[in-house]
Order: C-alpha cells, then structure tokens, then sequence
C-alpha cells in the first residue's frame, strides 16, 4: 500500500514539474514567437524568457526578423526583339509590428515576392531595348522596389533592397556585340594611326621645307662671299697693276678657280687619272666663254 502512494506521488510531482517547466520557453535574439490559446492567436512573444499557460496556450512557430536575401532569376524579351536573362536578388525582412501578417497571410512568401517580381519586370523592360536595358539596370531596381514594398507591405514584409546584378543577353547577342564593339575600337585605332602617320608626314614636309630654305640661304651667303671676295681681290689686283682691266682681272680669276678645281678633283682619294679635252692654250677661250656667260646672264636680269 506504502509503494502505490509513492507510485502516485511520484506522478503527480511529474506532472507538476511538467506543469511549471512547460509555462517557461526562451526566445532567441531577432527572433518573435507567435502564441496561440487553443489554435487561435494569442500574442507575440519577443526575445528572451517568456511565460505561457501549460497545455492552454502553445507556441505555434518562430518568426525571424533578419534580412532575407531571395535570389531569382528573370528572362524576358526588349523591344528590339532580344531575350535577356536578369538576376534579382531581393532583401527583405519581417515588419515586428506586423509579425500576425506576416505569418498568417502568406503560406509561400518567395513564390508571392517572384510573382510580384515578375510583373514588374514585365512591365518594363519589354518596352525598353537592350542598349536601355544595360543603362537602366539601377532604375529597373528602383521600379521593383517601389511596387514590391507597395505590394508586400499589406502581408507584414519590408522590401529592403533590390538589387539587379546583371543583363545577360543571348549568347550569338553578346557574340554579335562583343564583334561591333572591337570593330568601333579597331576604327577608332585606324584613326589614330593615320593621324600619326599623317603628323608625321607633315613634320617631314615641314622639315625638308625648312631644310632646304636654309641650304638655300646658305648657298647665297657662299655667292655672296665669293663675290665680295672677287670684287675686293679684283680691287687690289689693279692698285698693284694700274693698266689691268677689270676684264683681265676677272679673267685671271676664273683661270685660277679652273685650275684650283682640276686640283681638287685630282686629290680626291678615288681618282686615279684625269683626262683633259683641251690644251693649256685654250684655257683663254674657256674663260672668254665662261665671262660671255655671266655678262649674258646679267644683262637678262636687267
């Protein structure tokens, strides 16, 4: 009789422990509990230790209010008939105050967000073409977050962010315009070499231009040289031979720059012989020649 009292001792110590035990639960950090007294809800319980009525109130699930990133990935056609493929990837989180919503309403929230997702990119880019596409990436996700937050902010969710990661064109697209874009580089670099070369012509041209304009500046301080030498020599010549004449001088002259230049030509390291078509008499004739053609040549200019 003495065992059957503890056999129902000791249930009913078990059953009260039970009881306390199962009026405490704990909640964990950016975390929500949603209680529920006979299948209906209660409350919402936040972090830390909470209590509860045993076997009346229950904890019918956890709610998480950390940012949830849903990555999903989108294919739709531009206006300029391309098809293009474009990851999204969604941040959002659980309202606190609207904890009851976001837990009752909405069985599936990644499906509901793609949904919403979807109509949205089919709302735009269709009416844009893929050069529009590529430049509006940052305000095709401004236009998702906007209605997205709209949308789900009835069922307890914030839209954080939207985050429009990429526009992937078809293959042969990207091909096709990976080909045009070095095309324009390699035109662009045609340019820029024919330019160069064209610079470089140019200071060629000028170069030789001026090259030659010295030379021929140089040329004319020789002749110049040469015939203020000769006017000098010519002068002196007949202040030490009084009844020379100017043509006598000049004859001299020349007859000597003959002979200086057959002498030049004859120290030159490759000649080895000279030949001569004249006389040293008609030396008189080459100079009569060569004085007609100078007069000849300044009576022209007069």
């Amino acid at each position: 009789m003495e065992s059957l009292y503890w056999c129902i001792f000791a249930i009913l110590a078990f059953f009260v422990l039970s009881m306390f035990f199962g009026c405490f639960f704990t909640v964990n950090t950016a975390q929500v509990a949603v209680i529920t007294r006979f299948g209906k809800f209660l409350s919402v319980a936040d972090p830390g230790l909470n209590w509860k009525w045993p076997f009346i109130d229950a904890v019918a699930g956890r709610v998480s209010l950390r940012v949830n990133q849903i990555t999903l990935t989108m294919e739709t056609k531009t206006k300029d008939n391309v098809f293009v493929t474009i990851p999204i990837s969604v941040q959002n989180r659980v309202r606190p105050e609207k904890v009851y919503d976001a837990y009752y309403k909405l069985s599936n929230p990644a499906e509901q967000i793609q949904s919403y997702v979807e109509q949205v990119i089919l709302g735009h880019v269709p009416g844009m073409t893929l050069d529009e596409v590529f430049a509006s990436q940052s305000g095709i996700a401004a236009a998702v977050k906007q209605e997205l937050d709209a949308d789900m902010a009835g069922f307890g969710y914030e839209i954080v962010n939207v985050l429009v990661t990429d526009i992937v064109p078809d293959a042969k697209v990207k091909s096709a315009m990976n080909d045009i874009n070095a095309a324009q580089r390699e035109q662009v670099a045609a340019n820029a070499r024919g330019e160069a070369e064209k610079i470089l012509v140019v200071k060629k041209a000028e170069a030789e231009a001026e090259s030659k304009a010295l030379q021929g500046q140089g040329i004319a301080n020789q002749r110049k040289a040469i015939i203020e030498g000769l006017q000098q020599s010519i002068e002196q010549f007949q202040k030490v031979v009084g009844d020379a004449t100017t043509s006598d001088v000049m004859q001299l002259v020349l007859v000597t720059q003959y002979f200086d230049t057959l002498k030049s030509i004859g120290e030159t390291d490759k000649t080895n012989t000279l030949f001569l078509s004249h006389s040293p008499g008609s030396v008189k004739e080459i100079s009569d020649q060569i004085l007609d053609s100078m007069l000849i040549a300044n009576r022209a200019k007069a």
